[in-house]
């Protein structure tokens, strides 16, 4: 049963961060080389997508750390779990106190509504997304670390 959390845990946190480094490294460079509006609106529809899904998908896989942690408590690598999961809040609080915002305005935004300072704004969460991201990489690194 152990040896099941470990799998589903890493699977699922695993397949946040390469969504996550996607996003950052493929999606939005392809955004910014589409003609004309084209790139707004795929990061609208994308923040409209992704913004239903993630909130599940950062928290899951927080909440699946945090009780491989719990089972492996005497383990040597707990405390390398222990980080993962901090590391993982800091995730959460930055996406919710940082992310979220921009996202939640950017996934309205067409070319006839959107405010003056848009790309200032997707530049923004850009910024804050790589910073996420070195944060969710550390997090399943030290994660896969301590299972092995």
């Amino acid at each position: 049963m152990l040896s099941a959390l470990e799998v589903v845990t890493t699977v699922v946190v695993g397949l946040m961060v390469g969504v996550e480094f996607a996003v950052a490294f493929v999606m939005n460079p392809i955004f910014n080389a589409l003609p004309e509006d084209s790139g707004q609106l795929g990061r609208a529809h994308g923040g409209r997508m992704l913004g239903a899904v993630m909130p599940f998908w950062y928290i899951g896989s927080l909440a699946l750390t945090a009780i491989l942690a719990a089972a492996e408590w005497h383990d040597d690598g707990t405390a390398l779990l222990v980080v993962a999961g901090a590391l993982l809040i800091v995730s959460v609080v930055m996406s919710i106190v940082l992310l979220v915002p921009i996202n939640n305005r950017g996934k309205t935004w067409t070319p006839e509504n959107r405010p003056a300072d848009w790309k200032e704004q997707t530049n923004r969460w850009n910024g804050y997304h790589y910073v996420r991201v070195a944060v969710i990489i550390a997090a399943f690194t030290l994660l896969v670390a301590a299972l092995v």
